[in-house]
């Protein structure tokens, strides 16, 4: 049996309670405007009941309904179109002649005249529109539609944070016991590298196998600082982009291009050296991905007035417009062998961690890329 989907079953119940609302309101509107046009006859027939009766006839009832009528804003015209009266109209100065003619007009296109026979038997005409407190009502429900999305709104940005909370909480938890099951081997590891060194045991494969012990210490270092508060300190950004660059072109198909611009000058920023290698690593990796082991990798460096500007390009592949922001999704990955981590984690770094920006600046279809990066100067 397949199970019911809660968000399609919060989607129904907020159709139905705002098509109940709408229906009610409107039900509720137009048996409102018919009890004001009830009262308006009820005038309308008093009128001509005062002028049918005698001086000595008691009027007190006609002049009570004639009187009740507060709200409903009317005009009386005579046989020649002229205004002889008016009442519960909006404005402050309701004697000002262009008020009036415009309040008349727009009486005339409702429709809601009703003719009487008033003082020597002549014939005038009772114009109205709805009341304030029709028009209000009229807008009533749209008010309560909106209270119940900006409701609704909040409800789904709680539930949304403490979803966020509690994956930040589990990745930053698998993240430091990677760090830890990591320690135990790697500790040893160093041990056996020392005995090698001490022992001369092939000290060209010995200083590799250093090298990459100590790679492997960095990213347990790496694992154990997310979901902490990372140490900041002036970094050269032109040094570690250089040192890194050198890493992966040592380790990379020799098709693979490697090259530098505007890298030559000291740019420091304020960054934590270990997690913002693994933003470049990443960006790195991808791109050679991206161009299958054959292209040309650039990093590039901008110094602005008020931030560093970081490019690192490919010329591989290439990704539509739509795929723009789901890189940076957690789990969203085109390779068959990924996670879709990476990205996702060099967001949160360069954003949460370092205040900067990080998006995909352009990319062309069988191109390739460009990621940049935003960082405030120091």
């Amino acid at each position: 049996m397949r199970s019911i989907n809660p968000k399609n079953c919060i989607v129904v119940i907020l159709f139905c309670i705002v098509s109940a609302i709408l229906w009610s309101a409107y039900d509720f509107s137009k048996k409102f405007k018919r009890n004001e046009r009830v009262k308006m006859e009820l005038l309308a027939e008093a009128y001509d009941r005062i002028s049918e009766t005698n001086l000595e006839d008691d009027v007190t009832l006609e002049m009570k309904i004639i009187k009740s009528n507060y709200e409903i804003p009317m005009i009386v015209t005579d046989e020649l179109g002229a205004i002889v009266m008016h009442r519960n109209l909006n404005s402050k100065n309701p004697e000002q002649q262009n008020y009036l003619d415009e309040e008349l007009a727009l009486m005339k296109e409702e429709d809601t005249s009703i003719e009487i026979n008033y003082l020597e038997d002549k014939k005038y005409t009772i114009y109205y529109r709805d009341s304030n407190l029709l028009v209000r009502l009229k807008y009533y429900p749209l008010t309560l539609i909106l209270i119940l999305f900006l409701f609704s709104g909040v409800a789904y940005l709680v539930f949304r944070s403490n979803k966020i909370a509690e994956q930040n909480k589990l990745w930053s938890g698998m993240a430091k016991e990677t760090a830890h099951q990591i320690g135990t081997p790697l500790s040893s590891l160093m041990g056996w590298v020392e005995l090698m060194k001490m022992q001369k045991v092939a000290p060209e494969i010995s200083s590799e196998v250093e090298k990459d012990v100590e790679r492997l210490n960095i990213i347990a270092e790496r694992f154990s600082q997310i979901g902490s508060v990372p140490a900041m300190s002036d970094v050269n950004l032109t040094a570690l982009v250089q040192k890194i660059m050198l890493y992966f072109e040592a380790r990379s198909s020799k098709n693979v291009v490697f090259d530098s611009q505007g890298t030559k000058e000291e740019v420091m920023i304020c960054a934590n050296e270990q997690l913002f290698s693994w933003v470049f690593e990443n960006l790195i990796k991808n791109g050679i991905d991206a161009m299958a082991g054959r292209g040309t990798l650039t990093i590039a460096i901008v110094r602005g007035p008020k931030s560093v500007k970081i490019q690192v390009s490919d010329t591989g592949k290439g990704m539509s417009r739509k795929q723009f922001k789901k890189v940076f999704i957690p789990g969203y990955t085109t390779r068959k062998r990924g996670w879709g981590l990476g990205l996702s984690l060099s967001k949160r770094i360069v954003e949460d961690y370092h205040k900067g920006k990080i998006y995909v600046k352009k990319s062309v279809l069988g191109e390739g890329t460009v990621f940049e990066i935003l960082l405030p100067k120091i």
